[in-house]
């Protein structure tokens, strides 16, 4: 089974990422890292700690880099709403049958079987296998019933999957529909959220043609109403499927709320600059100043991150600047309903 990993410009969290995987997944495994911009020297220390690997980079990856040695010398802002999806459908496309799809800031905690678990996916037809629940296991992931000692179903049941075209016109608001619905209390800001139970960005193991027809049509371009919108429409051609989606019963992965691979996404009006923060941490990771392992399976704690920034006391990434930022972020995740472990 391959373990697509996709990175850009954090080596000291992609150590952590596929040293946890070596840790904790037993079975036939192939790990491809898919780049888009990491700096060579970064990714050839990740080779050769890690010679097993595959890194494949992106058509862009040459730009992508010559964007982060700019950003480094002249504080030029790094566009992070451009992603390789052609790279991540053609290595998907490559794939086997069944694959996992994480990042470089995500890590195994648990130890994991895979060759029993991809059984169990083709025994109950499930197209998407939950490896975590993002802290809050009945808010995100609706269990029913129990299939396995080690998985739930975790199916929507109530969720409004009418034919494509009620659903385009619903979802996007065509017509006004949807804001009609709003004022006649049949929705509300929070409804198109519940569609998210049919994706997973960060720590999903995948049916192959579930995954390519959940980012059909995305082009370079970060489109996450796109992707539910798709998976929506398939997930109505198998809504007779009750174990479309399931769950681990206990969750085997854990994220970051800490940084982030560009300002693109977590711009809070601050002076901190995450991306002088990833080069700072990947300067003292590939220096063998940073340890992979503190705090683990937590994140890093905060003292041990503050005492790289302190060291370095650059403008752009003081470490009070940092702790404002980092709460920032996680509350952007708390106001989803995400739990999330200080």
């Amino acid at each position: 089974m391959d373990i697509l990993i996709k990175s850009f410009n954090r080596a000291y969290y992609l150590d952590r990422c596929v040293s946890s995987i070596e840790k904790y997944i037993d079975g036939d495994i192939k790990i491809k890292i898919l780049d888009d911009g990491t700096p060579s020297k970064y990714l050839n220390l990740i080779k050769q700690k890690h010679p097993q690997v595959t890194i494949i980079t992106s058509q862009q990856y040459n730009e992508k880099v010559k964007s982060v040695e700019l950003n480094i010398t002249t504080g030029s802002e790094i566009n992070g709403f451009i992603i390789p999806t052609q790279m991540w459908i053609e290595q998907a496309q490559k794939s086997s049958e069944y694959f996992i799809m994480t990042e470089d800031d995500v890590w195994f905690f648990k130890p994991l079987a895979i060759n029993p678990i991809i059984n169990n996916l083709k025994i109950f037809n499930i197209h998407l296998l939950n490896l975590s629940w993002l802290g809050n296991k009945t808010k995100n992931y609706p269990v029913t019933d129990s299939l396995t000692d080690l998985i739930y179903s975790s199916t929507p049941k109530n969720l409004f999957t009418p034919p494509r075209f009620i659903f385009k016109a619903y979802y996007y608001n065509q017509f006004k529909l949807f804001s009609i619905l709003y004022k006649l209390g049949l929705v509300n800001n929070n409804t198109k959220q519940n569609y998210w139970q049919l994706n997973s960005i960060l720590m999903g193991l995948w049916n192959k043609k579930y995954w390519l027809e959940v980012w059909k049509g995305i082009d370079d371009q970060v489109d996450e109403h796109k992707q539910l919108f798709n998976a929506t429409i398939f997930f109505r051609k198998n809504k007779k499927n009750k174990n479309f989606i399931g769950t681990l019963k206990q969750a085997v992965m854990e994220t970051t709320f800490k940084s982030s691979a560009t300002n693109s996404h977590h711009q809070y009006n601050d002076t901190f600059d995450v991306n002088r923060f990833n080069y700072i941490m990947n300067e003292a990771w590939f220096k063998g100043n940073l340890n992979i392992w503190e705090n683990f399976p937590k994140d890093f704690s905060d003292s041990y991150i503050i005492s790289f920034l302190n060291k370095i006391n650059d403008a752009k990434a003081q470490s009070k600047d940092w702790l404002k930022w980092s709460e920032k972020f996680k509350n952007q995740y708390r106001n989803l309903g995400i739990k999330i472990d200080d």
